[in-house]
């Protein structure tokens, strides 16, 4: 009988429904009983108050905004570190990684330095009349940093594992390099580029650390879903914090169905094809 590294079926199913139990479900469990325990008209109340749909607009267009800049620079970045050498790319491609180990706060800090009428890029950008630095371009910008490495690091590993004899043989059928990429590579890194859009637009609906220092906070204008919340959390309104963040619960779960469904849809083109 040959020996097997981890436990029998039975253990490792336990210890893994244990662990997103307690994990993953319990806490959303809370936060479900938390919200329906207002009643349905206390509930909308709460999450359709005119400061609660205000924070939802400038919550999901800001992060429409930075996914749909981030899918396309982000894979462009990716083509640029999979396909050419250069002096430096190792330093680039670490530095898409720098995301996910600064916190959030400090990028918050940094971006506020920078894009202020006073700071390095904001006075240049003033000049032309445009203000970055609390306007909802200042949280796209947040956004779009904290959320890049999502896309990248999805796309990457397919580009590197794309057979180069598909773009020998479009080259030799005569095909332009845009025909290419559009028949052939564009569908085979589909599934990854929806997978990392998906991740992309989650982190920047939930994104808090990195958005409060740049965005001003005003209500009705540059205030965010997360910043309501924890706002409502210091007014002991934990009700109401709990309403306002099962919308967010419900866009996850209502983003994360789509971007499946998709995928699927792509893997079984990619197949056929």
């Amino acid at each position: 009988m040959r020996r097997r590294v981890l436990p029998g079926l039975p253990l490792s199913l336990g210890v893994t429904l244990f662990y997103v139990g307690l994990i993953v479900v319990l806490p959303l469990a809370a936060l479900v009983f938390k919200a329906t325990s207002l009643g349905p008209a206390g509930y909308w109340t709460i999450v359709s108050s005119p400061r609660a749909l205000a924070s939802y607009r400038v919550t999901v267009l800001s992060a429409l905004g930075a996914t749909l800049f981030n899918m396309v620079f982000g894979m462009a970045l990716a083509w640029v570190l999979t396909r050419y050498r250069f002096p430096g790319r190792r330093i680039v491609d670490a530095m898409v990684d720098l995301p996910f180990a600064l916190p959030t706060a400090v990028a918050g800090i940094s971006l506020t330095t920078l894009f202020t009428t006073n700071g390095w890029f904001g006075s240049v950008l003033s000049e032309f009349g445009i203000k970055v630095a609390y306007t909802p371009l200042g949280i796209m910008i947040a956004m779009c940093f904290t959320s890049l490495p999502f896309i990248v690091r999805t796309v990457q590993p397919v580009l590197e594992d794309l057979d180069p004899a598909l773009e020998e043989a479009g080259q030799s059928l005569g095909g332009s390099d845009f025909a290419i990429f559009r028949k052939i590579i564009l569908p085979l890194l589909t599934p990854a580029l929806l997978a990392g859009v998906s991740l992309s637009f989650a982190r920047c609906l939930g994104e808090f650390g990195a958005i409060i220092f740049i965005a001003g906070n005003q209500p009705l204008s540059t205030e965010i879903t997360p910043l309501l919340i924890f706002i409502r959390l210091e007014e002991y309104d934990y009700e109401a914090a709990a309403a306002i963040a099962s919308v967010l619960l419900l866009a996850a779960f209502l983003m994360l169905a789509v971007t499946n469904w998709l995928q699927a849809r792509a893997l079984r083109y990619t197949a056929r094809g």
